[in-house]
């Protein structure tokens, strides 16, 4: 695989996680007792943003190790995801 499908698969995984990653750890202002005029009270007390993105970075790249290590070792043989990947023949 060329380094651009590496790259493209990365960045589709980083931003799975990122979705998967965001509600962690989240406190509505509702929940806090701390509601400011005239916003949502379902809003985030305190927004964690770049702790997420670092915490996203990190899962990614543990994600797509396992996922290349598999790819470059061949612990999933090629057959086997064309083979899943097709529909059934009937």
């Amino acid at each position: 695989m060329s380094l651009t499908t590496f790259l493209a698969i990365y960045f589709i995984l980083w931003w799975l996680v990122l979705f998967a990653v965001l509600p962690w750890g989240a406190r509505s202002q509702q929940e806090s007792g701390e509601v400011t005029p005239g916003t949502d009270p379902g809003a985030p007390a305190v927004h964690l943003v770049w702790r997420k993105l670092l915490m996203t970075t990190v899962i990614t790249t543990v994600v797509f190790g396992v996922f290349y290590g598999s790819y470059r070792y061949g612990l999933i043989p090629f057959d086997f995801l064309e083979r899943i990947s097709t529909p059934p023949h009937s």
